[in-house]
C-alpha cells in the first residue's frame, strides 16, 4: 500500500504542475484568437482547474481542490496573464502548444488516478477518473475557443494515450515500486505516446458509416454514368 502522506505531496506537486501547463495552454490557444486579457485569463483557468473540478464533483470530494487549496488559482490566473503579456510581444513557437497540452494530458491523468485511489475507488474508476481529469480541461478550452476538442477529431490518439499510461502506472504500482516511480512512468507515457502520435501521423481506425440517402446518390450517379456511355456509344 502506499505511503499516503508521501503520495499527497506527489499530487500536489503533480496537480500544480499540470496546472502550470494546462493554464498556459489555455493562454495560448485564447490569444490564437484574439480574445482579450479576460477572455485569455478565464480561457487558462478553465483549462488549468476543469478536468480536476469534474472529477471531484464526480467523487462528491468536497471541496473542490482549487477552493481548498487556493494556490492553484492563483498560479492559473497569473500563468494566464503572463503568458498573454509574452504573446503581445514576442510569437509563441509553433507547436509550443501541443507540447503543454500533452504535458498536462500525463500529469492531470496520473493525479486523478491518485486521487481516486486515496478515495478507495477500484482500478477501473480510478482510470476513468484518470482519463476525465485529463481531457476535460482541454475539452473545455478547446470549446470556448470554437475549436473541435481533440479528444473527439477522428482518430487522434489523446483519451486512449491517458489510460495506457494509467495502466501503465498501475502496472509499475502493482510491482512494489515507490509511487513515485510509477506517477513518473505513467506520465512519462501518456506525453510521450501523444507527443509521438502527433509527430509521427499514429492514429486509431475510425468508423465510418455510410449514409443510405449518400449510397443511393453514388448508384444514381454512376448509372447515369454509364447510361451516358451507351448514348454515346449509339450514336457514334
Amino acid at each position: 500500500m502506499p505511503d499516503w502522506q508521501e503520495t499527497n505531496v506527489l499530487i500536489f506537486s503533480l496537480q500544480m504542475a499540470a496546472a502550470l501547463v494546462c493554464a498556459v495552454g489555455g493562454a495560448l490557444a485564447a490569444g490564437r484568437k484574439r480574445l482579450d486579457l479576460v477572455g485569455v485569463v478565464f480561457v487558462s483557468f478553465v483549462a488549468a482547474v476543469g478536468g480536476g473540478s469534474l472529477r471531484d464533483l464526480l467523487l462528491d470530494r468536497n471541496p473542490i481542490f482549487w477552493l481548498a487549496q487556493p494556490s492553484y488559482l492563483t498560479v492559473s490566473l497569473l500563468a494566464g496573464a503572463l503568458t498573454w503579456l509574452y504573446i503581445r510581444r514576442w510569437p509563441a513557437p509553433g507547436r509550443f502548444l501541443n507540447f503543454v497540452d500533452a504535458f498536462g494530458l500525463g500529469l492531470f491523468t496520473i493525479s486523478g488516478i491518485q486521487i481516486a485511489q486515496e478515495m478507495g475507488q477500484s482500478t477501473l474508476i480510478c482510470l476513468v477518473m484518470g482519463l476525465i481529469t485529463g481531457v476535460a480541461g482541454g475539452l473545455l478550452r478547446d470549446l470556448l475557443c470554437g475549436e473541435i476538442p481533440s479528444v473527439f477529431q477522428g482518430g487522434e490518439l489523446y483519451a486512449s494515450a491517458s489510460l495506457l499510461g494509467g495502466g501503465v502506472f498501475f502496472i509499475v504500482e502493482t510491482s512494489g515500486a515507490d509511487p513515485r516511480v510509477g506517477a513518473l512512468a505513467g506520465a512519462a507515457t501518456v506525453v510521450g505516446l501523444r507527443l509521438a502520435a502527433l509527430r509521427l501521423g499514429w492514429r486509431l481506425p475510425v468508423l465510418k458509416i455510410k449514409d443510405s440517402q449518400t449510397t443511393r446518390a453514388s448508384s444514381r450517379r454512376a448509372f447515369s454514368g454509364r447510361g451516358g456511355g451507351d448514348k454515346k456509344r449509339r450514336k457514334v
